[in-house]
């Protein structure tokens, strides 16, 4: 058993390695939807969109357990036995014969995803807190988005080699290799002692406290509406790409630069998170937002654009809204886990959890309402970060 702290470059890569098993298994899936789409839901093409947010349903769901179980049997436990129900997710979602199937699969993979996701986090907060946590966070985020962009120039060579269903083989190979990883070098963060007992009495004193703490609830709503914009990009990006602008054969290629650009966003957050604080770049990033949605709106909508532009404005509006999320969600979950490292576990399971779930319900309806052009999203994206932008204003400094 390891004992030796790792160096921080090798500890933020590898903490970047269990949060980037989420982003695989969302990101990878890309290329393959209209394949699946083809095969098993050929009446209606749309449903496949579903294949992502069903794994952030069950993402969600287990976000609610990971934190407590972690605070209990501590980190490295729950990431094994998380990284073991993904596998078994994605084994059953390789086989799938019907949609339905695929997607039962997939809300399993989700749950076991939860494990390393949350108990990652829980084991950063154990180790920093504040504004070094948030730039810890954002180290993190920065290696994490070379994920996404690679993510689906390697979903598109393994379905050319193995068909769709090749990608969850590549997605079990990844989490072992992380989880292999972890297990022969990182120590375990929570003392036997600082260990809480999974009984219900203290399970709901501990969820109460959570609940109780205005800041805290008010930043879980702001990730909750942030996560929702980011899903419902995830969810219709691919469509939009290929019906709207007939790019479908270079889509990886443009994601990966969307996902490039964030990553610079995530450095630019680390640099400046501890000059300006966490509160101000939030409030900074959603309210570039608001103003950028409502103008392409307004162009889009209104037949503003000249067809040469059309394309780049979106590629645009696209990476800004990756940009956004790099400089927002690991400073709402430093926000959010601050004052209550006591509690690090349950707090990032009810963060997580309410932000995930309720996110899924908001991007669900946004991206079944694609109508062959980027108005919906970009419209519900405004209204969402307008919202979002009211709600930091209301976090005490």
């Amino acid at each position: 058993m390891p004992t030796r702290p790792m160096k921080q470059p090798e500890f933020i890569t590898l903490m970047a390695m269990m949060s980037a098993v989420v982003s695989f298994s969302i990101d990878g899936m890309l290329p393959a939807l209209p394949s699946i789409a083809a095969q098993l839901t050929p009446e209606d093409v749309n449903r496949a969109q579903l294949i992502v947010t069903s794994f952030v349903l069950g993402l969600g769901v287990g976000t609610l357990f990971a934190g407590p179980i972690s605070d209990t049997v501590g980190r490295k436990p729950t990431i094994l036995g998380g990284v073991a129900i993904y596998a078994i997710g994605a084994a059953l979602a390789a086989s799938a014969q019907s949609l339905e199937m695929l997607l039962a699969a997939r809300v399993l993979q989700g749950l076991g995803s939860s494990g390393p996701r949350i108990a990652a986090l829980a084991l950063v907060r154990d180790l920093h807190s504040g504004r070094h946590m948030a730039r810890i966070v954002s180290f993190i985020m920065m290696v994490f988005t070379l994920v996404p962009a690679i993510a689906p120039s390697v979903g598109t060579v393994i379905i050319a080699a193995f068909g769709w269903r090749g990608i969850f083989g590549a997605l079990i190979v990844f989490a072992f290799t992380m989880a292999s990883w972890m297990t022969l070098r990182q120590p375990e963060t929570l003392a036997r002692d600082k260990r809480r007992p999974l009984r219900l009495g203290p399970l709901a004193a501990a969820f109460r406290e959570v609940m109780t703490h205005r800041p805290v609830v008010t930043a879980t709503a702001v990730q909750t509406l942030v996560y929702g914009v980011l899903f419902a990009t995830l969810s219709s990006t691919q469509q939009i790409f290929s019906i709207t602008f007939g790019r479908g054969a270079s889509f990886p290629f443009w994601f990966a630069a969307i996902a490039l650009s964030s990553g610079g966003a995530s450095l630019l957050n680390a640099t400046f998170v501890l000059r300006l604080g966490m509160r101000h770049l939030i409030t900074l990033a959603l309210g570039v937002q608001v103003a950028f949605s409502a103008a392409l709106v307004v162009a889009f909508s209104q037949g503003l654009l000249p067809g040469w532009l059309a394309f780049p404005a979106y590629l645009a509006w696209n990476t800004g809204v990756f940009i956004m999320a790099s400089l927002t969600i690991g400073n709402l979950n430093a926000l959010a886990l601050e004052p209550l490292g006591h509690i690090a576990g349950m707090a990032a399971s009810v963060n997580g959890a309410i932000a995930t779930v309720v996110s899924v319900g908001i991007a669900v309806p946004i991206g079944l309402a694609f109508d062959g052009t980027p108005v919906p999203l970009m419209a519900a994206t405004a209204g969402l970060a307008v919202t979002g932008f009211g709600l930091m204003k209301t976090i005490p400094r």
